[in-house]
């Protein structure tokens, strides 16, 4: 008996659904690879609660697969091809007993593993279906977060306007796993492309008129620094929402300007509570009100607590996050404006120079903003003297001597900035700061990034 999601996609059946590297599936398409995989799950003895790690890309495969993990009521850990080098730490924290590999033509691998961990027993016992995230470790450990699927497919129940969205954010994380049930609940179409790139996301945006880019903020840099929207028909878009990590005004005022017309929507969702819904103050404003059904939301010391029927269950690697009444601190700052909030960073990243605090997104909006500055990252670094003082980390456009650059960043930021603000050390990195989802990494020592 099919579940009431796979089943909604029924009314869809004529419709097209995902456009892979330019190749087109209806969901027809989708709902019989849905069935063939069930029948290769079901042959492969993959039980009922057996935790099956799932690699593949945006591809109507992995699609059709996780929608079929999902009517198995399996517990699922997507891995995704650019994090392979991490995937034997995944298997081993989630403790997998198969692995499917929907490149490989249903290649099926049994593991030995250990007992099941509490949490995992608990949906088994529930008899829903799974879903385990991995952080994205831009600080250290990645931490598995362990969902029900039964809750957090609730929010799909109501269809909303069907859009062609393109798939930024990949199965792997909460935002991806939003986006696909998200499009394809409504009968939208998902857009995905191999190609990770300025040029090979505004080439697929033309040749399949997307509407919806969703990306992170660091990627809309990088977008405005090659121009690559230039080369390419962007008329069919008519929104670009970004998450993941802060936005700097300076960037989201180019792309106001890049794109005019186009609606901009900031968007915030955690690994531990899923996507919540948002609102922008206007186009160009970093003011969002966040909430939506299912959610609460409080503000304490300026920190922003949340409550979510989607909760995650728990980590299977650390302890519990959540009070005892199910409010998670998210520990981000923020002020508040009315029903507007705006974020300022995380409490772990503040610095603290000789009693006077600062957060490091507002030094790196103006580093970005300079001539020549591909990208920065900015921390603190312990000092004997002031307790600690600004490291600014950054990456050049062209090729230019330390001495000048140094003297050139501070000369520009003398005067709009206080003085304690003005980075006292500046490091010029050989190698890209952000990740594989193209969010910038929050270091906290020099040795992460080559210089």
């Amino acid at each position: 008996m099919r579940s009431w999601f796979l089943n909604s996609l029924r009314d869809y059946e004529d419709r097209d659904a995902v456009v892979w590297n330019g190749r087109v599936s209806t969901y027809r398409d989708l709902l019989d690879l849905s069935k063939c995989w069930i029948e290769k799950i079901q042959d492969a003895n993959i039980l009922n609660g057996a935790t099956v790690a799932l690699v593949g890309d945006f591809a109507p495969e992995t699609c059709a697969a996780f929608l079929a993990l999902i009517e198995t009521k399996c517990i699922i850990v997507p891995l995704m091809p650019g994090t392979f080098v991490r995937h034997p730490e995944f298997l081993e924290i989630a403790n997998v007993e198969f692995i499917i590999d929907s490149r490989k033509d249903a290649a099926i691998v049994v593991r030995e593993v250990a007992p099941r961990h509490p949490i995992v027993q608990f949906l088994v016992d529930e008899g829903d279906p799974g879903l385990v995230l991995f952080s994205s470790g831009s600080t250290g450990l990645s931490k598995a977060a362990v969902h029900s699927l039964t809750p957090l497919l609730e929010k799909y129940r109501t269809p909303r306007p069907a859009m062609r969205s393109l798939t930024f954010l990949l199965l792997d994380h909460i935002g991806g796993v939003n986006t696909f049930f998200h499009v394809i609940s409504s009968g939208g179409v998902l857009v995905a492309t191999s190609e990770r790139t300025p040029a090979g996301v505004f080439k697929a945006i033309e040749s399949a008129r997307v509407e919806l880019l969703p990306v992170s903020p660091t990627f809309l840099n990088l977008c405005l620094l090659t121009k690559e929207y230039l080369n390419y028909d962007t008329s069919s878009l008519r929104k670009i929402s970004y998450g993941t990590e802060p936005m700097p005004q300076s960037t989201l005022d180019a792309v106001k300007k890049a794109f005019p017309g186009i609606v901009l929507q900031q968007t915030y969702g955690l690994t531990e509570v899923g996507i919540m819904s948002s609102k922008s103050r206007e186009d160009g404003s970093l003011w969002v009100k966040i909430g939506g059904q299912g959610f609460d939301t409080k503000i304490v010391n300026n920190r922003l607590w949340v409550k979510a029927q989607s909760a995650m269950i728990g980590y299977l690697n650390s302890p519990s996050p959540f009070d005892d009444e199910g409010w998670l601190n998210t520990h981000d700052i923020v002020e508040l404006d009315g029903e507007f909030i705006r974020f300022l960073g995380r409490d772990s990243e503040i610095i603290n120079v000789g009693g006077e605090k600062l957060f490091p997104a507002e030094v790196v909006n103006l580093l970005i903003s300079l001539d020549n500055i591909k990208d920065a990252t900015v921390r603190g670094e312990q000092n004997n003297l002031m307790g600690q003082i600004v490291v600014a980390t950054v990456n050049l456009i062209e090729s230019e001597t330390a001495r000048d650059v140094k003297r050139r960043i501070r000369s520009a930021l003398k005067g709009k900035v206080a003085e304690y603000k003005i980075p006292h050390k500046i490091i010029i990195a050989d190698t890209d700061q952000f990740n594989e989802r193209f969010k910038r990494m929050r270091l906290t020592d020099m040795e992460k990034v080559p210089t």
